[in-house]
């Protein structure tokens, strides 16, 4: 080579452009996977902070979804009009609206007026000739939705009077209202003026309750027809010690209601006999003061009671433990007084809630269910003599005695919503005291909505215990044994089975706990309760067995197979047990379990019950558990457990002092997945349970969770309603109690795992 310099230094260049090339070549290579390293970074930093960005926006939709269910009721101001010639203090007035808020009417000892709200023009009406000739001394509705009023004369008639606002629509599909009125057959009860009038209008009659000035309590009934002549049934009542001054009569005709000048409620029992006859009135002492207005809530079940010094109650017919079919008058609830005499009182159609107004012109808007007060309108200048709610709940006309004809339109589309509703005990119509409730719809009107959210909150945790108590033991102690105690050949087979048993459809799962496990149970329980007992001894006994055997005989199982051993005897005690089902039910339950719960505990036995949901999505949440635990207990470092066994320990000891602590961050971690699994399931609990929302911890009857209700409601509730709105409010609860969970066990697990770090 160096004979010849050329051939040198061709080499040393040849050399030089092949490392050159080399280099770049590698540097080409490193670059290219920096770069591709750099983009699968961006693309994991991109997932998960589109993971992240997806449950924030999913919250952020919930809450915007869930926010105006706690949204303030509002009022805002339509129209003012004056109409002075019907104002003077004392006067008698009723005002009425129509469903679309554009006509209103004054019916007042001066008269009947209808005007134009928006324009405040009067609207021209034919009156009946007998109402413009006579004195009026009071005026009653026949019931909330009827367009039927009553007059009461000074000289003692009774004038049934038709008011009616039709809409009618052009060929150009422009709205008009047309207000009319008709007179019924006006009935005669005597010289005296009536003071205090009630009147009602059923399917088969109508009735009126009168208070004469001079303290007669009279009641009569006519035919369903008021604008025919009929013979009234009159019935002269028992009248109380003191002068009435405002009664109230349900629709049904079979309870009358006296409020008296001493502030005592008097209650008229008229369904006791055929022919109506006054019992014993039970007096309840509302106040020191007068009462004022008495009036029914949407239904006739509730009775407002309001006295002269503002107290607002309710007041309802409850069972007495006297017996079955006595009823007895109770105050239900007590809402916010007012600081001036209630003047006025009017309900709403559609739900609980309803006007008073006061002798100072407040207005106040209460709901019942919830004892609170919506809202309070704008103060008025003249005291309030009538308050009419609109037909559809979202306006109001009051009438004061200055003239002033207000007309507002009211936006309080959740009234039956309220943190207590939603999670405090409150007493509903029908209920003898209060409970938590859900119940979102019914076949009636007149039905009030119950949003307890309460026993969903417990169906959810009821059905996670079951499922735990089922799936923890299994998953944990199967985890244990296929990592530490089982062969490797067996592990490589049955971990995975086991595993691809989370695949299953939940669907799939509930179709088979409805249609097969629920009846299976039902009649196998006796079988199921001694496979319990007797499956535990079998296998103690199997085990105490093995150690009896010689261990030659042992040497012949390869270590770690000896589970499979097992078997035949579980398969035999479960066979045994099927056969002697009837016998089990024999000696142990009487013959029959279901009666024998029944009279020994008190629990029906239903067929979807807790159990049968335990036994399903235990199932279904097995392969969770058992997964993450094994891998913690696989995990385990080798040389840890070597060294204990070379210390002298035994492999259950091993296990017991060593290996479950160092894995009890990842058993927990899976405990709590599959808690979080349970909590959130909807198909198994909506299929295997009754869905039935009640409070109970027995394993004999059903539940129904969060999920499951929201997918049992979700399809019946028209968007942007009450109950579309509160089922969001609980998939938001679902959202926040799995969240919580989720943080708490972290939280735990890194206790876990730094406690442990050194073992």
């Amino acid at each position: 080579m160096a004979t010849f310099p050329w051939m040198q230094s061709l080499w040393k260049r040849s050399a030089q452009k092949f490392d050159s090339e080399r280099r770049t070549a590698t540097e080409r290579s490193a670059l290219l996977r920096h770069l591709i390293d750099r983009i699968a970074a961006l693309v994991i930093q991109g997932g998960g902070l589109a993971v992240v960005l997806s449950i924030l926006a999913l919250c952020v939709f919930l809450v915007l979804e869930v926010a105006p269910l706690f949204r303030p009721p509002s009022a805002t101001l339509i129209s003012r009009l004056q109409i002075p010639q019907i104002a003077a203090p004392g006067r008698v007035v009723q005002v009425g609206i129509d469903e679309h808020r554009e006509v209103g009417y004054v019916l007042s000892s001066a008269g009947l007026s209808f005007l134009n709200l928006r324009t405040g023009d009067p609207i021209p009406v034919d009156l009946p000739q007998g109402l413009a000739e006579r004195q009026i001394t009071t005026i009653a509705r026949a019931g909330n939705r009827s367009p039927w009023f009553a007059v009461g004369t000074k000289d003692g008639w009774i004038i049934p009077i038709k008011i009616t606002i039709a809409t009618k629509f052009s060929d150009e599909g422009i709205r008009s209202k047309l207000p009319s009125v008709s007179q019924g057959h006006p009935f005669h009860v005597g010289p005296d003026a009536i003071t205090s009038l009630a009147y009602r209008v059923s399917d088969q009659a109508a009735g009126f309750a009168v208070a004469t000035a001079r303290g007669r309590l009279l009641l009569l009934r006519s035919g369903e027809d008021q604008e025919a002549p009929s013979n009234p049934l009159l019935m002269d009542l028992s009248a109380p010690p003191t002068r009435t001054t405002t009664l109230a009569l349900d629709a049904p005709l079979t309870n009358l209601y006296a409020g008296t000048e001493q502030g005592l409620l008097y209650h008229y029992d008229l369904a006791s006999s055929t022919q109506p006859s006054p019992v014993a009135a039970q007096g309840t002492r509302e106040a020191a003061e007068a009462v004022a207005t008495l009036g029914f809530l949407n239904g006739d079940r509730t009775l407002v009671v309001t006295t002269t010094d503002g107290a607002v109650s309710t007041w309802t017919l409850m069972r007495n433990p006297s017996g079955p079919t006595v009823h007895q008058l109770k105050l239900t609830h007590r809402l916010a007084s007012h600081r001036a005499p209630v003047t006025s009182f009017s309900p709403s159609q559609r739900d609980r809630s309803f006007l008073t107004g006061d002798a100072e012109g407040n207005v106040w808007l209460h709901y019942a269910g919830s004892e609170q007060i919506l809202l309070q309108l704008p103060r008025q200048s003249s005291p309030i003599s009538s308050i009419a709610f609109a037909p559809k709940g979202d306006g109001a006309l009051i009438y004061d005695e200055g003239g002033g004809l207000t007309l507002y339109e009211l936006r309080n589309p959740h009234p039956e919503v309220s943190l207590h509703a939603l999670f405090g005990k409150v007493l509903y119509e029908g209920y003898d005291e209060p409970a938590y409730v859900w119940q979102s719809s019914s076949g009636s009107d007149e039905f009030e909505p119950k949003f307890s959210l309460i026993p969903l909150l417990f169906g959810t945790l009821k059905g996670t215990f079951y499922a735990l108590l089922l799936a923890v033991p299994i998953a944990i102690c199967a985890a244990v044994f296929t990592s530490q105690f089982m062969h490797p050949s067996m592990r490589a087979t049955i971990k995975p089975v086991i595993e691809m048993l989370a695949a299953l459809p939940t669907v799939v799962l509930g179709f088979i706990a409805a249609l097969w496990l629920a009846p299976l149970l039902e009649r196998w329980f006796p079988a199921l309760i001694g496979m319990i007992i007797v499956i535990p001894i079998a296998v103690v006994g199997c085990a105490f067995l093995w150690r009896a055997l010689p261990r030659s005989f042992h040497g012949r199982i390869r270590p770690g197979t000896e589970a499979l051993l097992l078997l035949p005897p579980i398969i035999a005690v479960i066979a045994v047990c099927l056969f002697a089902n009837h016998l089990i039910e024999q000696l142990v339950f009487a013959g029959d379990f279901k009666t024998w719960i029944s009279t020994r505990f008190g629990m029906k036995y239903d067929q979807r019950n807790a159990i049968v949901v335990g036994i399903v999505m235990g199932f279904a949440i097995i392969p969770i558990i058992y997964s993450i635990s094994e891998e913690a207990l696989s995990n385990v470092p080798r040389h840890l457990i070597a060294g204990s066994l070379a210390l002298g320990a035994t492999r259950w000891q091993t296990m017991s002092y060593l290996v479950l602590l160092a894995a009890s961050p990842g058993i927990f971690s899976a405990v709590m997945i599959g808690f979080g699994r349970a909590v959130g399931e909807t198909m198994i609990v909506l299929m295997a349970t009754g869905n039935t929302p009640i409070m109970d911890w027995s394993w004999t009857n059903g539940f129904r969770t969060l999920s499951a209700n929201i997918a049992v409601e979700i399809p019946e509730a028209p968007q942007g309603g009450t109950l579309y709105r509160v089922l969001f409010l609980a998939a938001l609860l679902l959202f926040i109690l799995t969240f919580v969970i989720n943080t708490v066990a972290e939280l735990v697990r890194q206790r876990l795992r730094e406690k442990h770090a050194n073992h």
